[in-house]
């Protein structure tokens, strides 16, 4: 097989692309019994009869969890079907105790919409959404031993927590047009439905943790002949890769099956449709199994469940509840802000808008909340290998930082041992300042007399200073700065040096 590179593959074939992203919803219980959907129990702590499809158990729709996929539909402009009704998904998996999955299939609630996607350089792609419909979601596998996956594992463990939790899978229409920008178009699309549903307030977004995760399918096609249209070249057969967790990933995940697949294609041999795992490590697939069609499930009528009819009035009550659409909210905060394009871009990228937004409302400017979490705290994050989000310090904490430092009790030298402190769990900033004694030396009197002993020390700089060279002064600033362990107050200290050399500032 041919060996090409993503750019290679663009230029010789026309990617056609699809993805599912499934949204768990953040609902206490689960979608059709009363067990918690919490993330991080222990493994089978959070399961009953209904979820574990025990013999005689009866499952109920929950509420919440259809407001909640309504709300999602209408903000990416789906119709919203006035009787929807689930099915009975038949396959065997470990980790689906029923050995059926409840879903929507040919009835969704939501169903025929669009969403417009911002791409870095202001490009909008519209992307069409063919459905969005409601289910469970299966338990998790571990695969123990080997590499981690299910290839060479000695054994595997299944935990059913996660069985039965509510899940909106979003599906679109194929998208075509994309050429070399495929990819990109891809990791802004996902990025654009978890900023959705985490301003819906009906998840947390966190892929990492599975709450949202994107199934990718791609096909490539020649490209048209001169003179013939593009859309009248059928699709190729197409590969679905499953589960991938990041927005990186899935730019990686496209990028290693255009040139996998084109590679395939200019050796003369066929792409197999199938389902394909991602490999994190080595940015590469390897074969599932062979992709079901809807018929190979066969679904029927889930019989102990009522349809779902939501009223046109309470449809209409949903509506005005949507938030602002994230790309138009950002760049109202990015003029609101004064951010360069891209001081927002690096801020969405890193998933730090939430923390700044809250950073802003807890008083901080927006240039100090975007210092803070896009400098010290993003290190910090990299350095635990965790979600900024994860780390021991709050917007409020931010602020407040900050505010400390605007106030001239501490520096930004200061401020960073004080955010240690926040970080190791020594309270709020203003208590780290009190417990380390870490404020600034405002005291003209001990400022004056460590002046004076750093001019003692060095009698040549004084020298300098009178003769009008009076940059000289910063070498006793930083002696003084050191001898009182970064508390001085830098502005006086200096002041103090040119009073004490007779010379004006």
């Amino acid at each position: 097989m041919t060996a090409l590179t993503y750019e290679q593959a663009m230029e010789q074939f026309d990617p056609v692309f699809g993805i599912e992203v499934h949204v768990e919803l953040n609902t206490k219980t689960k979608m059709f019994c009363g067990c918690a959907n919490e993330f991080g129990a222990e493994p089978n702590t959070q399961v009953c009869p209904v979820c574990l499809g025990l013999p005689g158990s009866m499952p109920v729709t929950n509420e919440k969890a259809v407001e909640s996929a309504i709300r999602l539909g209408l903000s990416l402009g789906c119709q919203i079907r006035e009787s929807s009704r689930f099915a009975r998904k038949n396959y065997f998996y470990p980790d689906l105790a029923k050995d059926y999955q409840i879903s929507q299939y040919d009835e969704p609630t939501c169903f025929e919409g669009s969403l417009d996607v911002v791409l870095d350089d202001g490009t909008v792609v519209t992307i069409g959404i063919e459905r969005a419909h409601i289910e469970e979601d299966a338990g998790k596998n571990t695969h123990v031993g080997g590499t981690g996956g299910i290839q060479g594992a000695s054994h595997s463990l299944v935990d059913y927590n996660r069985g039965g939790v509510p899940l909106v899978e979003i599906v679109t229409k194929p998208i075509t047009g994309a050429g070399a920008r495929t990819a990109e178009v891809a990791r802004a699309y996902v990025a654009t439905i978890r900023d959705i549903v985490k301003a819906l307030g009906i998840s947390d977004g966190r892929m990492e943790q599975g709450s949202v995760r994107a199934d990718v399918n791609l096909s490539l096609r020649p490209k048209a002949a001169p003179g013939e249209d593009q859309n009248a070249v059928p699709f190729g057969k197409r590969s679905e890769t499953k589960n991938v967790n990041s927005l990186r990933a899935i730019e990686r995940s496209i990028h290693h099956e255009a040139s996998r697949q084109a590679g395939l294609l200019l050796a003369g041999e066929p792409v197999v449709q199938e389902t394909r795992h991602w490999h994190e490590d080595t940015g590469s697939t390897t074969p599932g199994r062979s992709k079901e069609e809807a018929e190979d499930y066969r679904y029927f009528p889930e019989p102990d469940l009522l349809p779902v009819e939501p009223s046109r009035e309470w449809v209409e009550e949903l509506r005005g509840t949507l938030p602002e659409h994230p790309a138009k909210m950002r760049a109202r905060l990015k003029e609101d802000w004064g951010f360069s394009d891209l001081e927002m871009r690096d801020a969405v990228n890193a998933d730090a808008l939430d923390l700044i937004t809250a950073t802003v409302a807890a008083g901080a400017t927006p240039q100090a909340a975007r210092k803070w979490w896009m400098g010290e705290l993003a290190r910090t994050a990299n350095d635990r290998d965790v979600a900024m989000r994860d780390l021991p310090v709050t917007p409020a904490h931010v602020a407040e930082l900050q505010g400390l430092v605007d106030e001239g009790r501490i520096n930004d030298k200061l401020a960073r041992q004080v955010l240690e402190g926040v970080l190791a769990g020594e309270g709020s900033p203003a208590d780290v300042v009190a417990a380390r004694g870490l404020e600034v030396v405002s005291d003209d009197s001990a400022l004056e007399k460590a002046v004076d002993e750093a001019l003692a020390a060095q009698p040549d700089v004084l020298e300098k200073i009178q003769s009008g060279k009076v940059q000289a002064a910063g070498a006793i600033v930083g002696a003084v700065m050191k001898a009182t362990r970064g508390q001085a107050d830098a502005g006086r200290v200096r002041e103090i040096i040119l009073q004490r050399a007779g010379v004006e500032g």
